[in-house]
This record gives structure tokens, sequence and C-alpha cells, in this order.
């Protein structure tokens, strides 16, 4: 491994000399929309640039998943999985045309996740200019129905399917550039509707409005008492409805996410939330639901595994700092499978989830550089202890 990690800061200057194949995949497949269920488009392009790039097979899954194999040396051993997810958070109808700049490109899911998705595609060019070579076969996995209601449908589906045992994986993100993800807390995320009958909004002014009716949820959810261990919160993200400023709301929406690192605790949290709808709910006659949207489960290497200790030696081999997050992602359903994983940034950049969002195009070599340091690791066996 020694040797290996002396190459791999002479990568970043080799890939920057393949930015402009790389800058293409991102532009081509980010511009097309690609909002949560309706993927097929960027997909049916992504297996195009895969076959471009002559991968010795390209292929989807039952579930529509794209995915490109790269054959290696050995027939005996695992795969290695490279994943990003398709989907963004952007309808069809918002402008999905990039601006490229000397530094930067910026535009609607740039960095959640069409970077990833074009570094992904750029892999079988990039192996080939550095002249690697893998025991293992190198599967590139675009999953689609990841983010929100998507509830990781297609990782969930491709692991539950896949045939063989998987040797280790790694998953793609736009940013953040020194990211390491290796554990998932538990997690429920969910909407609260709110919806008054035209018989109910004859009643009582307290119980006419649907804002005020959430608010007094929130209100409720703020006196329960969280443990500080198991670590456990409660995060409230969103909240809308009603129609002008003159007038009542009949319906409103809030969202919100239970986490802890217990998943005990999650299921205790949620079930007293739940308490707490269907008691308002049968005190003002209204009604009031709370709809589970994603879920995952508490999952983690250790921060002494293998994979984690030389992934960290490598991002500081490239002059980067380390930081470990909880990450309620692909990396989840992987854990969860017993496969070792981490989730990995590929670059820095500004206003993540908005339509303005931009990646800087130069510390992208840097983030690329460790990716294929960290396959190059786990090719050479630090998962097969």
């Amino acid at each position: 491994m020694a040797d290996s990690l002396d190459k791999i800061p002479s990568f970043e200057k080799k890939i920057e000399a393949m930015m402009e194949i790389i800058v293409t995949n991102i532009l081509l497949l980010g511009q097309i929309p690609s909002p949560t269920f309706q993927e097929k488009q960027r997909t049916k392009l992504f297996l195009e640039r895969l076959a471009d790039f002559q991968v010795d097979e390209c292929t989807t899954d039952g579930y529509r998943n794209p995915i490109g194999i790269i054959r290696g040396t050995s027939r005996t051993r695992p795969p290695i999985f490279i994943t990003a997810h398709m989907d963004t958070i952007f309808s069809k109808d918002i402008d999905h045309n990039y601006t490229v700049n000397k530094d930067s490109i910026s535009g609607a899911g740039i960095l959640d996740n069409s970077a990833g998705v074009g570094v992904l595609a750029s892999l079988p060019e990039i192996f080939r200019q550095l002249d690697l070579k893998f025991e293992s076969d190198i599967v590139l996995a675009g999953v689609i129905q990841s983010i929100g209601r998507g509830n990781l449908r297609g990782i969930r589906h491709l692991l539950k399917t896949w045939s063989t045992p998987i040797r280790a994986a790694v998953c793609i993100e736009g940013c953040e550039l020194g990211r390491l993800n290796y554990f998932s807390d538990s997690m429920i995320r969910g909407d609260i509707e709110c919806k008054i009958s035209p018989a109910n909004k004859k009643k009582h002014s307290s119980n006419k409005n649907a804002i005020l009716v959430l608010n007094e949820i929130i209100n409720e959810i703020l006196m329960l008492r969280l443990p500080q261990k198991p670590r456990s919160n409660i995060i409230i993200g969103n909240i809308a409805g009603g129609l002008k400023h003159g007038e009542n709301a009949y319906e409103a929406i809030l969202g919100l996410e239970i986490r802890s690192d217990s998943d005990k605790m999650v299921r205790s949290i949620y079930q007293e939330i739940m308490d707490i709808v269907d008691g308002l709910s049968h005190e003002y006659e209204i009604d009031l639901d709370f709809h589970t949207i994603s879920n995952v489960t508490a999952s983690r290497l250790k921060f002494n595994h293998p994979l984690v200790k030389n992934a960290g030696m490598i991002m500081k081999k490239l002059g980067l700092t380390p930081v470990s997050q909880s990450s309620e992602s692909e990396l989840s359903i992987f854990l969860a499978h017993g496969i070792p994983a981490i989730t990995l940034g590929i670059t820095h950049g500004e206003n993540n989830h908005s339509k303005r969002s931009l990646m800087y195009i130069h510390p992208m070599f840097k983030g690329i550089a460790q990716i294929i340091g960290v396959i190059m690791a786990i090719d050479n066996g630090v998962c097969d202890e």
C-alpha cells in the first residue's frame, strides 16, 4: 500500500489534463433534468457515455439502474462498486442550462449530484489514461430514485438482487471535498399534512387555520424530552400552506426528520409524534396525517476499519483534512448489507441545493485522485481481512 500511496499525488496533474472530457460529461449529463422518478433520459445518456468509453459491459438491472462493468484480471475477487445517484431535487420546468467559467460551473443540481454522475461516467477513460488495471471488476452504478420520496429504492433493489459478494463500495457526492462518511444514523423523514373540511371551517378560530394547527404540533414536539444518549434530534425542515394573506389556510404541510444513532429511539420518537398528531386530530375533528417519506437504519464502520484508515491516509497525502459526519444515503444501504463502504466528496462549492448552485473545477482533480486512491487500496486488499 505504501508504494501506491506515493503514486496518488502524481495522479492529480494527469487527471487535470483530462479536464475537457470530465467537464463535458458533467455538462452533458447535468443539463438533462433528472428529478426523482424521472431519470430515464439521464440514464440513457449515462449508458451511452460508458459505451463510448468502451467499458466491457453496459446494462441496466431490473429496476432500470444503469450499470457499466470494467472487467478485472481475477475471476475470484468480488467486484468493487462505485456509485452516484442520478436524481436531483429540481423539476423539469427549472432551467438546467449550466454556466461555465474559468474556475467554476454553476446551475441547478450541479453539486447534488450532476458532478458526481459526470465523474462516474468519466472513470473508464481516467483509468485508461492512468494505465490502471484492477484485479476486481469495477462496477460503475448510477442509481435512480435515491433522494426524498425515492427513499433509496434504486440502491436497495440493486443490492437486493446482486447475485455475488461485493468487496467494498465508494459512494460519490459532488461536495464537499474532504468528507469521509463511514456511518449512517437511524432516520425517519416524513410530512404531517393538515386538511380542514368545509364543515370544520365554520367552527371556532383555534381549529380552522391549518398553519396554526401545525404550529401547535410544533410546540408539542418541542416539549418532547430527548435524551443526550443515545444522541437524538428532531429537525423541522419546512412548512407550507395557505393561498393568500387575508384568508385562513385550510391546508398546510409540515416536513420533519427524526434522527438518532439508535433505531429504537427513532421508533420511539416517531410513535410519540404519531400520538401528538392523532390526539390533535381527534380534539379538533380535522384531518391530520403523518406520512413517512423515507427511512434508514443505523449502520457504521468503526473508525479503525482498514477502509476508513486507508481513506484517511490517502486524503492526508493529498493535503486534505478528513471530516466525518453521518450520511443517510446509499452508504447506509451498503453498510446495512454488511458491505464496507464510504462516501467521498469531489469538490468545493456554494449554494448546494439552490438553482444557483456552483462547483469549483480545479479542486475536483484532487477529489478524483482520492477516489482513485481508495479504489486502488480496496483492490490491494484493505477490506479483505
